[in-house]
């Protein structure tokens, strides 16, 4: 029997409408759920919507509208987004709204508060809007956050609830070097690992509910709300049911050994150590494994951020090329762990050479020669698996999607060579059995990429499939050239 499998985005922050990072991270989930459900394991996949705090409070009254109406509408886009994305159509969508969430990071709180791990204090801290945290004077660059250069730091003075982070770093150094794999890459590790050797400092968990009342109620004081990542942190908890739901929560948090978690690397922080922090804080096992993402830059090597308003749309790509096409691209083209540039032309240039005049030209030519010649494959054939234990076991040791796509993408330019090379559609005229032995061949090779791609390229994996054993070609290419 298979252990269950959980893995997690992070949630998108509603301030403004979904871009091509969120693409990413979801796209890269999806195809690790997907392998793992090949492979045979049941699998608990989640998003959803970040919806409380300053950032979100602002923007409503920016656009004069009550913040949950604000917050239902761009909510209902990220959630529509996921089909144009081709997600798993089974995974859960929690809101940080919604009462259910609201009721677990009550219980929270109320259990790390009955630990002894909350206190409160005034305090003055600088404060980044942008990330939603405190700024120390050696995180800034000419004092400015690096993450967010174009807004102003702001400087909170006030009394709150704080969490004692530092009495948690021995904890968390022991936890990390008996969990060598913790955090992927290796590096963002290190980093994590680094930062927290040189210290840590306790941080608010609170906002004065006269300043922002836009957040979860702290328990037994009403003049304070919760700061939006304590509260936030909690959803890959209270998307399984907890603290009501033990079945569920055993199932997918115990038995799992925790979630696989997809960040971003400006949550390196938040959910290899203020999470796994609190986590202990509350009596909780930890996550299972943290993977860091790199940045998607845009002209001129900025990073993509709803912030600095240099976005792509992703429903843009889907529109002009495809799901599977921009699946192609985050997959493939950007690199696993490191900063990707994102062009139009880039784009544009990876799906005419890999896309149309890759897989799409070859299928075409496969079927055509296949129609022609009368070949199929045996009903035993037609049930072939590729998808095992054994290699869904490489997917979630490396995460290395890049990597994973290009072996397929290999596999790819083998067959075209091969075909060039041997000339099937030459050999028919002089040696017609021996051509079709080839062709034959050719086909169960052109089977077996399908069956490889279902986890990357969903529709295009059910297309080819259902082609060969249809014996048909395609009524158009399966990728225009553009």
């Amino acid at each position: 029997m298979l252990k269950p499998f959980y893995i997690t985005t992070t949630l998108p922050y509603v301030n403004a409408d979904p871009h091509i990072g969120f693409a990413m991270e979801i796209i890269r989930a999806d195809t690790i759920a997907r392998v793992k459900k090949l492979a045979g394991h049941e699998v608990f996949f989640n998003t959803g919507t970040d919806e409380h705090g300053l950032k979100v409070y602002r923007k409503a009254k920016e656009q004069n509208i009550d913040t949950q109406t604000y917050v239902d509408g761009l909510s209902k886009k990220y959630k529509e987004l996921l089909p144009q994305l081709g997600i798993l159509p089974e995974i859960a969508f929690i809101r940080t709204t919604d009462p259910r969430h609201k009721r677990a990071a009550t219980e929270f709180w109320n259990r790390v508060n009955a630990n002894g791990f909350i206190y409160k204090k005034a305090y003055s801290i600088k404060y980044c809007v942008g990330c939603e945290l405190e700024k120390t004077e050696s995180e800034l660059h000419e004092g400015r956050c690096p993450l967010h250069p174009a807004q102003d730091l702001e400087t909170i003075e006030e009394e709150n609830h704080f969490f004692k982070w530092s009495q948690f770093q021995e904890k968390l150094l022991t936890f990390y070097e008996a969990n060598p794999t913790f955090v992927i890459p290796d590096f963002r590790f290190n980093e994590i690992k680094a930062f927290v050797a040189r210290g840590l400092e306790d941080f608010s968990i609170s906002r004065l509910a006269s300043k922002m009342p836009w957040g979860v109620p702290v328990p037994g004081d009403a003049t304070q709300v919760m700061y939006v990542w304590f509260d936030a942190l909690v959803d890959y908890i209270s998307t399984l049911g907890w603290p009501d739901d033990d079945a569920s929560f055993t199932k997918w948090w115990i038995e799992t050994g925790g979630a696989v978690q997809y960040c971003g690397k400006d949550n390196l922080r938040q959910q290899a150590a203020m999470w796994q922090a609190m986590l202990m804080a509350a009596d909780l096992p930890p996550s299972k494994t943290i993977v860091i993402n790199g940045f998607i830059t845009g002209d001129g090597g900025l990073k993509m951020s709803k912030s600095l308003g240099n976005t792509v749309d992703p429903l843009d790509i889907v529109r002009d090329y495809g799901t599977d096409a921009l699946r192609y691209y985050v997959l493939r083209e950007l690199t696993a762990f490191e900063d990707s540039p994102f062009t139009s032309e880039k784009f544009k240039d990876a799906y005419n050479a890999h896309l149309a005049n890759g897989i799409g030209n070859l299928t075409s030519r496969i079927l055509k020669m296949v129609t022609t010649y009368g070949i199929t494959l045996s009903e035993a054939e037609k049930k072939m698996r590729y998808y095992t234990e054994e290699i869904a076991d490489q997917f979630t040791h490396s995460f290395d999607l890049s990597k994973k796509t290009g072996e397929v993408w290999q596999k790819i330019a083998m067959l075209d060579e091969h075909i060039q090379r041997t000339e099937p559609f030459k050999k028919i005229k002089t040696e017609p059995e021996d051509a079709k032995k080839d062709v034959h061949e050719i086909l169960v090779h052109l089977y077996e990429i399908a069956l490889m791609l279902e986890p990357f390229l969903p529709e295009t994996a059910v297309t080819i499939q259902t082609l060969i054993k249809e014996n048909k070609m395609p009524e158009q290419p399966l990728f225009m050239r553009k």
